[in-house]
């Protein structure tokens, strides 16, 4: 019973880390050449867990971008499952330029382990 409660401890404190996040380095950019102009942006933070194990790399978010620039919905193309939801949070807070319709495209992000 002594080592459920270790494991149990354990995966508590690896989802409390993977939920909190530290100011990171990532960076963002679109890959669509026919995108939409971004109005606001909001950087994901590098959650810490990510950090202390040097998890690097790209996540790509394919993002639904409504007539009035507000996202819509967010879906992971690729990237380290423990990179792709700070990636989502943080695209849905984007605010795009306004368009005669809905559209889709890309948008890329970089984290780099320092």
């Amino acid at each position: 019973m002594r080592l459920g409660k270790w494991r149990k401890l354990g995966l508590a404190l690896v989802a409390v880390s993977i939920l909190s996040g530290a100011s990171g380095f990532a960076q963002s950019s679109s890959t669509d050449e026919s995108r939409r102009k971004v109005k606001t942006k909001v950087a994901p933070l590098y959650p810490e867990l990510a950090r202390r194990m040097n998890i690097a790399g790209k996540v790509k978010i394919e993002v639904v971008i409504s007539g009035d620039g507000h996202v819509k919905t967010t879906k992971v193309v690729g990237g380290h499952p423990l990179l792709v939801r700070v990636c989502q949070d943080a695209v849905k807070e984007w605010r795009f330029m306004p368009a005669p319709e809905e559209t889709t495209q890309i948008v890329e992000f970089e984290f780099r382990a320092e």
